[in-house]
């Protein structure tokens, strides 16, 4: 938790009891329970509504980029988000308490294949609002005027605070999206056993139909299935060399 004037930095076992914090508290006002049985079938979190009317945000679409390298931005009091394109300076009014998505995620073609990746983004950004909620009085301060951003960028050693941000906020919008509870209740449906064995990105038959079931049911993309999966400890990783998969038939 944070301490006075200092950005709080938590573990992953911190941002897992936030999430379920929020998700069961979610669950009540829209389903009248907690999410805590678990005789019931999982459920996909409608992210929307959660970002909508549990946390009281805005959802609106813009151009955020010229190379679609932004998917979304948040910000914590009304300000302005600047971008140059072809040697133009843009910019952007955004208000407190506003989610702003990259326009690309609604174009007709793209808006079915990018679907997955709207909802994290989303998520992700509705976590970045959580997280400054529980900040100190200091660190809100201090944060008053600025955005925090969803960017494609490469996996990398958590240097800056602004890692440390993005590496929060992808932790606990996972955990929202992806309820470790949903996750149990997924693989006890589709009887999995205890994990997926993931050959440097290959799956055996049933492994991929198991995972290509739990991505439909609560609505997320393959990749981020498979990093919450790992996270949760349902995916075992081993070399490509071990890869033996007895269902598939050659020619």
């Amino acid at each position: 938790m944070p301490t006075r004037g200092n950005p709080m930095i938590l573990s992953h076992q911190e941002i897992e009891h936030i999430a379920l914090a929020v998700t069961q508290d979610f669950a009540k006002c829209i389903y009248g329970d907690s999410s805590e049985t678990k005789h019931r079938l999982p459920r996909a979190t409608p992210i929307e509504q959660f970002a909508h009317d549990y946390l009281g945000l805005n959802i609106g679409f813009a151009r955020l980029s010229p190379d679609e390298s932004v998917y979304g931005l948040t910000c914590y009091a009304d300000t302005e988000y600047m971008f140059e394109e072809n040697g133009v300076a843009r910019t952007l009014p955004i208000k407190q308490n506003q989610i702003l998505l990259d326009v690309s995620f609604q174009m007709l073609g793209r808006k079915k294949k990018l679907h997955g990746k709207c909802r994290f983004t989303l998520a992700h950004e509705c976590a970045h609002q959580l997280l400054f909620q529980m900040e100190s009085d200091d660190v809100k301060q201090r944060q008053q005027g600025k955005y925090s951003s969803r960017k494609s960028y490469s996996l990398r050693a958590l240097k800056t605070r602004e890692d440390w941000n993005e590496w929060q906020a992808n932790a606990l919008g996972a955990a929202i999206l992806m309820p470790q509870m949903e996750i149990e209740l997924a693989m006890q449906l589709f009887r999995s056993k205890k994990v997926l064995i993931n050959y440097e990105g290959w799956f055996t038959y049933p492994d991929r139909m198991i995972l290509s079931n739990l991505c439909q049911w609560l609505d997320v993309s393959k990749t981020a299935m498979i990093i919450r999966l790992r996270q949760l400890g349902y995916i075992e990783d081993r070399p490509y060399s071990e890869y033996d998969d007895p269902t598939e038939v050659w020619p």
